[in-house]
């Protein structure tokens, strides 16, 4: 058996253990929109649905400003934002956008520039 041993990709965030244990209640709330009466339920009164969840305070404020990088360093998992990404209507360009610091036009431009935009068939 062959001795693997994770190592962390310059720049990107690990999701590990700690890192899940310190976003636990953040992506618990993420899960709940699995759920359609919690999505509505966050977009009716996201300051409730938060404290419902008992988010730090740091969370919040992140949540707020939808800094997705902030949210991830502070132990969201990607996995489970997707359920929250969908309430805010983003889409893979707009979050990679914000991950890579760029505008969505921008991060589509790079897209396209490398191959790997839109497709078309025929």
């Amino acid at each position: 058996m062959t001795d693997y041993k994770m190592r962390p990709v310059e720049g990107t965030i690990h999701f590990d253990g700690a890192q899940a244990t310190k976003g636990f209640n953040f992506n618990k709330m993420c899960f709940s929109f699995n759920n359609e009466d919690a999505r509505q339920a966050f977009l009716a009164d996201p300051e409730a649905y938060m404290e419902k969840f008992k988010l730090s305070e740091e969370f919040k404020q992140a949540l707020r400003d939808k800094d997705l990088n902030k949210l991830l360093e502070l132990g969201g998992s990607i996995y489970y934002m997707a359920k929250l990404a969908g309430i805010f209507g983003w889409n893979m360009q707009v979050i990679g956008g914000m991950q890579s610091g760029r505008t969505t036009e921008e991060f589509q431009a790079y897209l396209d520039s490398q191959g790997r935009g839109k497709t078309t068939n025929g």
